[in-house]
């Protein structure tokens, strides 16, 4: 019999993952040897084996390392489903709205008055994370709906898009390269993203993330380094309009791609709230106006664009 218990599925998941038994036992809070003896159990079962076991090492086989990719999968949708569950028979239900600060195109003061009005609303929670970290908490059941940025890891998800906008360099006033009306990625062969990887490379969606030597883990802290012309960073057209500084210059790069806002939600979902706010969203972003928008160069000022929807 096939039939696999999530019992089962954790044990494997600890060792496959510490590819020790003793590591997986500690972090499982039970004894080595019962351990063993049930991953035994599970490779009879299935008829595989899922390690090749020496006396110096523990290495999955290829059927170990398909059931470590779907045995995480099924693991998180156990969890999710937990999570939902409970969400969903609490006494006081509510949307939770996973997003990153400052990447909603300034939308989100109209997503949740249009959200509002609508007859299945529920109240709602905002849940701010780290960028990327949206998709991961929809597919958990720690969030029910999420704002994100195209692309992203849309396994189990749905999603619309809402805002497309220019991206922009941002560059300390005092740079040379603020002096020019557009620049292209070639001309930042010198510069550095706040998380040290090069500028030319272009990856505007997450300027703050990375193991480089320079990190910053807001807006106020990379605005800080852009000043000081260590560094350079790429903003949506949103954020340079919601954050003018005078000794900051925003730029076109005429081979940036746009950045997309979309609104993402699991596939099974069924949830009369989370489809309100889909309808919300996508609402607020059709009536949206974005005028075109001015930035300091040096005292005076330079049209810089507008996004669309």
């Amino acid at each position: 019999m096939d039939d696999l218990e999530v019992r089962q599925l954790r044990y494997f998941v600890a060792v496959a993952e510490e590819l020790h038994f003793g590591r997986a036992a500690t972090r499982l809070g039970m004894a080595q040897p019962p351990l063993s003896r049930a991953i035994r159990v599970l490779e009879r079962q299935l008829g595989v084996e899922l390690f090749q076991r020496t006396t110096r090492q523990v290495k999955l086989t290829p059927a170990g390392d398909v059931l470590l990719r779907d045995a995480r999968t099924a693991l998180e949708a156990v969890t999710a489903a937990a999570r939902r569950a409970r969400q969903a028979g609490s006494a006081s239900p509510r949307l939770r709205v996973a997003l990153k600060a400052d990447i909603d195109g300034g939308l989100l003061p109209q997503i949740l008055d249009a959200y509002g009005t609508e007859r299945a609303a529920l109240p709602t929670e905002l849940l701010l994370g780290g960028f990327g970290e949206q998709p991961q908490a929809l597919r958990d059941g720690l969030a029910d709906v999420a704002l994100v940025q195209l692309p992203f890891d849309d396994r189990g998800l749905d999603s619309e898009p809402m805002l497309t906008e220019p991206v922009l360099l941002a560059v300390a006033a005092a740079d040379p390269l603020a002096a020019r009306p557009r620049l292209r990625l070639a001309d930042l062969a010198d510069r550095k993203l706040p998380d040290g990887s090069p500028a030319r490379n272009g990856r505007p969606l997450a300027p703050w993330s990375g193991s480089g030597a320079r990190q910053a883990s807001n807006l106020s802290e990379i605005f800080s380094l852009v000043e000081t012309g260590n560094v350079v960073f790429f903003a949506s057209a949103s954020v340079a309009r919601r954050y003018p500084r005078p000794e900051i210059a925003y730029r076109p790069v005429d081979d940036l791609p746009d950045a997309t806002l979309a609104v993402a939600w699991p596939q099974d979902a069924r949830s009369p709230a989370v489809a309100a706010f889909v309808r919300a969203a996508v609402a607020a972003a059709a009536a949206r106006h974005h005028p075109t928008y001015t930035t300091n160069i040096h005292g005076g000022t330079a049209q810089v664009g507008s996004g669309n929807t």
